[in-house]
């Protein structure tokens, strides 16, 4: 009888302890990281905006994941390299974070990546253009979602050499972004037997361009590219508009990177026949524009093609998690590469061994305030590039992961 007792009463420990821990397991939050640029030159493409897309993201999936409760967390890392990588690597490392989405700026967002590969977490570069994150500095946990530098350089490029214009000039922000994107112009301008006149970097943050606006205009180029983005493009275009190059009759501005709140910041009378590239437009078609209405009800505000690219890589990675029935992210990743992705955002997409995702692209122009018929009605489309026309080659990788 004792014995009898005494294992009835081991099983039923047993068994609550078992209980317990499958409750704590299962109660346990798959967590995502929201880390981006909440107050600075680029909130407008990031900043609370990534973080509503997120939460819709979550939404759609139904609020959980292998049956576990999904929790964000938000942070501001300021545009500052050293406070991203300290950020991410306490998510990662303390506070049991699995993935970490937007980060916004190249030289934030490879801080980032170098966490989550030391610690062996996903990061989803969706806000980082630099071709740095499919070429040298690649690495197995880090997928990039947005156009990179040299998809949005191929496209404007082969638009304006189609029309003759052979000569050019960047200005370009002096980082890592702005670095690559002037890079890339040159090698592509240069392929195509066009001439590079020559080009300037600005620091982040510039107020005021009237150097390289005044350079740019004496060089004489063809075409005036601006490899800059957020607060640092609109100042710009501005100094450009005041010096009159903006609509002058010898030389065309291009801007490799404009996002619509851009776009509503200048207004369309001070940008109107700007050629840009993206890789979103709200009024696209039914799916763009059903999605798009529930951010602006969130938001008061159209989403940038940055926000609807981290709607787009979160609920990649979450239905990912959820058909390789695991959180590991190994097992996440893998599965990444497996399922298909076809969303509002990502039209004949593909996640490629370098973790670059092609999809197409569109080089849209901005319409005159008469063409428009209201609010955020800003684009017309030009050209519809493929994503294997638009990247480039992965046969030219520079990564190791493309070479496996």
């Amino acid at each position: 009888m004792r014995t009898q007792v005494g294992t009835w009463l081991c099983a039923a420990a047993l068994a609550a302890v078992g209980g317990v821990a499958a409750a704590q397991e299962k109660a346990d939050p798959i967590k995502i990281g929201v880390m981006g640029d909440m107050s600075g030159i680029y909130q407008g493409n990031s900043g609370p905006g990534s973080l509503a897309a997120v939460k819709l993201a979550i939404e759609d999936i139904g609020g959980k994941v292998l049956g576990r409760p999904i929790e964000i967390l938000s942070a501001d890392h300021q545009v500052k390299p050293d406070i991203a990588a300290s950020i991410a690597r306490r998510w990662y490392g303390q506070d049991g974070v699995h993935v970490i989405a937007d980060a916004v700026s190249s030289g934030t967002s490879l801080a980032v990546a170098a966490a989550a590969k030391d610690t062996k977490r996903i990061f989803l570069a969706s806000n980082a253009a630099s071709s740095a994150f499919n070429m040298d500095q690649c690495n197995a946990y880090t997928v990039q979602w947005r156009s990179d530098t040299y998809a949005s350089a191929n496209a404007i490029v082969s638009s304006t050499l189609k029309q003759g214009a052979n000569t050019w000039f960047t200005i370009a922000a002096d980082y890592n972004f702005g670095h690559a994107l002037q890079r890339e112009t040159q090698t592509i301008v240069e392929a195509a037997g066009g001439k590079m006149l020559g080009g300037v970097r600005h620091p982040v943050g510039t107020r005021d361009f009237s150097s390289f606006t005044l350079a740019a205009q004496s060089s004489g180029a063809q075409i005036i590219a601006l490899a800059n983005a957020g607060d640092d493009m609109v100042n710009a275009i501005k100094s450009l508009d005041e010096f009159g190059v903006l609509n002058s009759q010898k030389q065309k501005v291009v801007s490799m990177l404009v996002f619509i709140t851009d776009v509503h910041a200048l207004g369309l009378k001070a940008i109107k026949g700007l050629v840009v590239v993206t890789d979103f437009y709200w009024d696209f078609d039914e799916k763009t524009r059903a999605w798009s209405e529930r951010y602006y009800k969130a938001m008061n505000k159209m989403p940038t093609m940055s926000h609807a690219a981290v709607y787009s890589a979160t609920t990649h990675y979450l239905k990912a998690m959820a058909a390789a029935k695991s959180d590991k992210a190994e097992d996440v990743m893998e599965m990444m590469h497996k399922i298909p992705v076809d969303d509002m955002y990502a039209r004949n997409a593909k996640l490629r061994p370098d973790n670059l995702l092609t999809h197409d692209v569109y080089l849209v122009q901005v319409k005159s305030p008469e063409e428009s018929k209201r609010s955020w009605d800003y684009y017309k489309t030009l050209d519809v590039i493929p994503g294997d026309k638009a990247f480039r080659p992965l046969s030219e990788s520079k990564c190791p992961l493309a070479k496996q």
